[in-house]
């Protein structure tokens, strides 16, 4: 079983890659650690100032 890297409850930096230009950088808060894929980890994460949520790939966040 993989391990991962951030746990439900912390805060992380998203980084966004060329294709994400319509996601707000900033904080988010992992609600949620999703099952590993092909594609690897996958968090659900919620933007600490607008509320919205949205499913980002482990390699897109960083430390908060």
């Amino acid at each position: 079983m993989a391990v991962q890297k951030f746990n439900v409850g912390q805060k992380v930096e998203f980084l966004p890659g060329s294709l994400d230009g319509n996601v707000p950088r900033g904080t988010y808060t992992i609600t949620r650690v999703l099952p590993v894929e092909a594609s690897g980890r996958n968090y659900r994460v919620k933007h600490v100032r607008d509320g919205h949520e949205r499913v980002v790939r482990e390699s897109q966040l960083g430390p908060g």
